[in-house]
């Protein structure tokens, strides 16, 4: 802020909040708007000093080191995101914290070259030659590039990028590497390295500890490597309205929490629904039934197994409430619900229970095999596009490559952008679509969009999808909408991957069965909580 601006820095954490995420027009258009009503040099002057004030509070609460003790170490790039690290330098001087800035390349823009001057008026050490250890700091300052860099990094950037994301990757238990609006060289709207489309390398984006945001939260912060390359992230607002400026949000339990059926003493099992879930030819049953018990500890009614295949057991011993039946031998047009692939195979006879669901007016999900028998026959795309036209979208919900093959590309292509992709399924589609991976992309075909928070490496072993099918699931059999349930089933999902790993159970070796109940007990806790008698 200005030395006349009364704005005090407002920091926000996005853990547990829908908020909404910015694109880079949406930025642009935001910021010149507020430039226009504010006084010169306002939001840089915002900027640096949230930073401060963020980094200030992260050197009060080390209690390991004392604050006189701390070195804080910024590297300036030549466009604003350097004049924003110069405010925070001047800031930390001019609170007693000790700081040391390198500027390689002078700064160019009117704020920036304001920023200097103010800089270099207190007494900031400033210099060009980037230190040969950068050891000796507690913490390092990335200001190099913000968003809207449209080339890979290269030079000197690239090199101290490299070096940044080392501290990172040793895990410091002191300090760390501060990240200004967002990793130098991350594509804020994909989440993708700068030129390097999904190739993350070293020097091809820094790998921050933290990153402070400014104006708003972005989509590349929270998806693809942008996940891990940001670390935790904290927004900064810093005084810019923002609100309606986009349909992207951060997928949050506020936006669905409403949408859960409420579980009165008059209730019953009816109330819940019924599930059918559909797949397991022969000697593939166990992805149904890992996606069936999820949908029981995710509160459905009834559970129902439709197996294509021979040679299943009669039931589920360690869940004998799961009814297992021969396809033939359930109405499917009697459930509240279906979740339609899990180890269904690609023989005729899926083909033609593909076929016959899509002709049910029972809400549906679409996930593994059925979505690649989606993508081989355009028929059955087409009556999956027509369920949507006519009111009845079915919920798919692809990894990345499954999505390449409905989408006709290959999965690097997905991954280059994967908000531009599950628009582009939903649309085809006329599905609500979950396009699965590290920061889960739920997509509507009237346009919402959310990027969901939770989740780690946990989820990265196999049948964690199967159980994903059967949470979303069983919410469509509570009569969840589409939208709604596919955001309450992928946060679940999500959290009890990180519950059990904060618990020491991930987030090497946690299996998918794992899952369920974590999802139950976060069900309970978070949306029912037991009423005190």
């Amino acid at each position: 802020m200005t030395e006349a601006d009364p704005t005090p820095p407002t920091l926000i954490s996005p853990h547990n909040r829908a908020l909404p995420l910015l694109t880079l027009t949406d930025l642009r258009i935001a910021e010149s708007q507020a430039q226009a009503t504010l006084p010169k040099h306002t939001l840089m002057s915002r900027a640096g000093k949230s930073a401060a004030s963020f980094l200030q509070e992260q050197i009060t609460r080390d209690i390991s080191i004392e604050k006189s003790r701390h070195k804080v170490w910024l590297i300036a790039g030549p466009g604003n995101n350097g004049g924003d690290a110069l405010v925070l330098a001047t800031e930390l001087h001019r609170a007693g914290i000790a700081v040391e800035l390198c500027m390689p390349v002078e700064v160019k823009p009117d704020d920036a070259r304001w920023a200097l001057e103010t800089a270099r008026a207190a007494g900031v050490a400033i210099g060009a030659a980037v230190p040969a250890s950068l050891d000796d700091y507690t913490w390092l300052v990335d200001g190099m590039f913000g968003i809207g860099l449209t080339r890979p990094l290269e030079g000197v950037f690239a090199d101290v990028a490299r070096r940044l994301s080392q501290r990172t990757q040793a895990r410091p238990r002191k300090g760390g590497v501060l990240a200004l609006d967002v990793p130098s060289g991350l594509d804020s709207d994909t989440g993708t390295a700068v030129g390097n489309g999904n190739v993350i390398g070293e020097g091809a984006a820094v790998h921050a500890t933290h990153t402070i945001t400014f104006i708003g939260a972005k989509p590349g912060l929270f998806t693809a490597q942008g996940r891990d390359l940001a670390g935790a992230v904290t927004v900064a607002p810093i005084g810019v309205d923002t609100r309606g400026r986009t349909a992207v949000q951060l997928n949050a339990p506020e936006l669905f929490a409403a949408f859960l059926p409420p579980r009165d003493f008059a209730t019953n099992k009816g109330s819940f629904g019924s599930l059918a879930v559909v797949g397991g030819d022969t000697g593939m049953c166990g992805a149904p039934i890992l996606a069936s018990r999820a949908a029981l500890y995710t509160g459905a009614g009834k559970v129902h197994v439709a197996l294509l295949g021979e040679g299943a057991p009669p039931y589920d011993p360690p869940h004998p409430e799961l009814m297992l039946h021969a396809i033939d031998d359930l109405p499917l047009d009697h459930m509240d619900a279906l979740a339609v692939g899990c180890g269904m195979g690609h023989r005729e006879r899926a083909t033609r229970v593909m076929h016959d669901v899509l002709h049910l007016y029972v809400p549906k999900l679409f996930d593994a095999d059925a979505l690649n028998l989606i993508s081989k026959d355009p028929a059955l795309a087409a009556e999956v596009t027509a369920r949507g036209v006519q009111g009845d979208p079915c919920i798919l919900t692809p990894h990345p490559l499954e999505a390449a093959r409905l989408l006709g590309t290959d999965a690097p292509g997905v991954q280059r952008d994967r908000l531009t992709a599950a628009r582009a399924l939903a649309a085809r589609f006329a599905s609500v679509v979950v396009l699965k991976g590290t920061g889960t992309v739920v997509a509507a075909p009237d346009g919402r969009l959310a990027i969901n928070p939770t989740g780690n490496a946990a989820l990265a072993t196999g049948g964690t999808g199967d159980v994903l099918g059967g949470i979303i699931g069983a919410l469509l059999a509570q009569r969840l909408p589409r939208y709604e349930a596919a955001l309450a089933g992928v946060y679940l999902h999500g959290l009890a991957a990180d519950t059990l790993s904060a618990q020491g159970h991930g987030p090497a070796g946690l299996t998918a069965g794992e899952l369920a109940p974590m999802v139950r007990t976060l069900l309970n806790r978070l949306f029912y909580p037991a009423a005190d008698c």
